[in-house]
């Protein structure tokens, strides 16, 4: 079995490791890390390549082993499109929106939070979901609470079919990680591979 060192590295690095080395064929392997939010990213990495995935407890952090079983619990990449517009042969599929901030445009900084939670909410009514929305940076603060009318708006995207992934080295940062009221903690990764798979990524 093949073991890779993620101590002391920021997500998305783990990911990354463990991804490179399952994409050649490794069948068998396991790496080593310190945070919780590389924990839960690998483990969404194990289900998603339908593999048996197992998380230990060890000295400074966490071991996660991947190995060849059934991931039957795991998402299935194809019901990622579901929302939004239909998959193009070249384009791409549907489209994503990417929250970078709290606050739209430039200008008087509570006019552009109102604007925000406006957008949000026009996407949750407007029949059209995105197919991903994401959040990074200041924007994970939209999905924490008291911005109940943001999280109103985002969980009914989500019952939609929009997948929501935010932020969860954004989330650390502001120390909001345990307060995340709706969505998926997520990477650099994830969230650079759904603006990848989309037709279009709309930046509010």
């Amino acid at each position: 079995m093949k073991i890779l060192d993620g101590f002391g590295k920021q997500c998305p690095m783990p990911l990354v490791m463990a991804k490179k080395e399952l994409d050649a064929g490794v069948t068998e392997l396991a790496i080593q890390v310190d945070n919780e939010t590389a924990v839960k990213n690998l483990t969404r990495l194990g289900k998603k390549k339908n593999m048996a995935t197992s998380v230990d407890k060890i000295e400074g952090g966490w071991l996660i082993t991947f190995g060849e079983g059934d991931g039957a619990e795991a998402e299935a990449p194809a019901a990622i499109p579901e929302a939004g517009s239909a998959c193009s042969t070249t384009g791409g599929c549907g489209y994503s929106v990417f929250v970078g901030k709290d606050f739209v445009g430039d200008g008087d900084l509570e006019l552009g939070h109102n604007l925000m939670k406006m957008a949000l909410y026009t996407l949750s009514e407007a029949g059209d979901p995105p197919t991903s929305l994401l959040f990074m940076n200041a924007g994970v603060k939209l999905v924490a609470p008291g911005e109940e009318q943001v999280i109103e708006a985002v969980k009914k995207l989500e019952e939609q079919g929009t997948e929501v992934l935010v932020c969860g080295t954004c989330l650390n940062f502001f120390g909001i990680a345990d307060e995340l009221s709706v969505g998926e903690v997520s990477n650099m990764y994830d969230i650079l591979e759904r603006m990848r798979e989309s037709a279009k990524t709309i930046t509010l």
